[in-house]
């Protein structure tokens, strides 16, 4: 049984009432950045939205929270700028908000990587939709997998025979695949993270440094998630807000976040002694 919204698109029964949580982001020059805060701003509080919109010069990226009638309103407001229209967008859904207020940043970059060369609006890797990616493990293809996300979001879940850079930020990523092969210069390539933004920019990297079939995974693990299941993935997703994470089927996964180190600490940890709520976690004890 399906509902419709504003725009026609069709919105499962049991989402109805709900609060829409919306993510989605370009990589777009935007030499009127700062121009468009405010107007960023005043629909957004108009609409009764909450989350984070991050503004760059290299473009746009938001994770927002509320109505599903208000987030239609903000998607239009959106496509009134033909640099922002047709954002491929991932959802997901929860019976409370995420989120404490709403915040509309100016940022040098919309992911951090401190690469003023790095302009992924101009080229990156191909990108791999979930379905074909799946084909190719199938199929046992040859492929390296690269997790571009950081070394505590690895420890929730990542995809079967992924590799793991252990980097504590993203900012670590140029530094952590000079230790990789040369011989993998060769090997087709298909980088990930979260929603996508992290394995756009960092595929440039890759390139730069050599990489000759680079591709990222389109609309990233949460993409995957929604297109093909969680067939070769194992574990949790981390994600940047009052979830925590999200299982395969995209419902909220029972990991907490420790109110001291903010690391996330998974079902199995919650039940150490040393986690203990608003004090600390097994990740932080050592620091006590």
């Amino acid at each position: 049984m399906y509902g419709m919204n504003q725009k026609g698109n069709h919105i499962p029964k049991a989402m109805e009432g709900m609060i829409s949580n919306v993510a989605g982001y370009r990589f777009v020059d935007l030499p009127d950045r700062d121009a468009l805060r405010e107007p960023f701003r005043a629909v957004c509080k108009k609409l009764g939205l909450k989350g984070t919109i991050l503004l760059s010069f290299e473009g746009i990226n938001f994770f927002l929270a509320g109505p599903q009638d208000s987030i239609d309103q903000y998607l239009e407001f959106l496509e009134q700028d033909s640099r922002l229209s047709q954002i491929s967008l991932k959802y997901s859904y929860t019976e409370y908000q995420p989120f404490n207020r709403m915040n509309v940043r100016l940022k040098k970059e919309i992911i951090s990587l401190g690469l003023d060369h790095i302009k992924p609006a101009e080229r990156t890797g191909e990108e791999i939709t979930p379905t074909e990616f799946k084909q190719w493990l199938d199929e046992g293809r040859e492929v390296a997998i690269i997790d571009t996300r950081n070394d505590y979001e690895i420890r929730l879940g990542t995809f079967h025979n992924a590799l793991d850079l252990n980097i504590k930020s993203f900012r670590a990523f140029p530094k952590a695949i000079e230790s990789l092969p040369e011989t993998m210069k060769e090997t087709p390539v298909v980088m990930f993270c979260t929603g996508g933004i992290r394995c756009e920019k960092a595929s440039v990297v890759m390139m730069d440094a050599g990489f000759s079939n680079v591709k990222q995974l389109k609309g990233g693990i949460l993409g995957y998630f929604e297109e093909v299941g969680g067939e070769y993935w194992d574990g949790d997703c981390f994600v940047f807000d009052h979830r925590v994470a999200l299982s395969a089927e995209l419902e909220q996964a029972d990991v907490a976040q420790c109110f001291a180190c903010r690391q996330p600490v998974s079902i199995e940890e919650q039940q150490s002694p040393d986690y203990v709520i608003e004090v600390s976690c097994p990740h932080c004890i050592h620091l006590r």
